[in-house]
């Protein structure tokens, strides 16, 4: 993520949280290719047929961007996590609202006692790294937040410890960490 001049970016940015509705448009072509990466990158380890594009998903993270109010944006690399997660947000909406699509209009109904004898769909990838995160974050909030910067995020190391304040050595040995609480809690099985 280095197409734009960081300083550029910034300037642009304490512009738009100060009130400059053009400053987002002038911002927009300045981090649209590292957002279309960062998209691309997102829907690569999703499935083959997913019919959500790295366009659509791009402009959809602008639509809530836009709406973004009471964000104090700082810079470049907060911009882009803030970015990162709308687009997570985005891609775990999508997720569950295919997984409601399926399951609605062909509702059986069984009693109670036969319901043990039907096991459940089990949940896209996104949506179990989603509920996985979230009992993470409960947990402990900094890990969460550096899993979400750099999973969902794209950003290095390096960033990552730009926004959250803390040495890179700290953001390795928590992301370490927190990668391998996730693969415990991904791999278990469901019961």
């Amino acid at each position: 993520m280095e197409a734009a001049p960081l300083h550029e970016v910034t300037q642009l940015l304490i512009a738009w949280r100060n009130g400059d509705r053009a400053a987002f448009d002038q911002l927009i072509p300045l981090v649209e290719s590292d957002l279309r990466r960062l998209a691309r990158v997102r829907l690569k380890g999703e499935r083959r047929d997913h019919t959500l594009q790295p366009a659509a998903l791009v402009n959809e993270t602008y639509l809530r961007l836009i709406n973004e109010k009471a964000v104090d944006w700082q810079d470049r690399a907060h911009f882009f996590a803030i970015a990162s997660d709308r687009m997570r947000d985005i891609l775990v909406d999508y997720a569950r609202r295919r997984a409601r699509a399926k399951r609605g209009g062909q509702t059986i109904r069984i009693s109670l006692t036969d319901a043990d004898h039907f096991a459940s769909e089990p949940l896209p990838e996104i949506i179990a790294v989603d509920e996985a995160l979230k009992t993470l974050t409960a947990a402990d909030a900094r890990q969460g937040r550096i899993v979400v910067l750099r999973y969902f995020g794209g950003l290095t190391e390096d960033e990552i410890a730009a926004v959250l304040n803390l040495s890179a050595r700290t953001v390795r040995r928590e992301w370490k960490s927190a990668r391998a609480w996730l693969y415990s809690q991904l791999r278990a099985p469901v019961g």
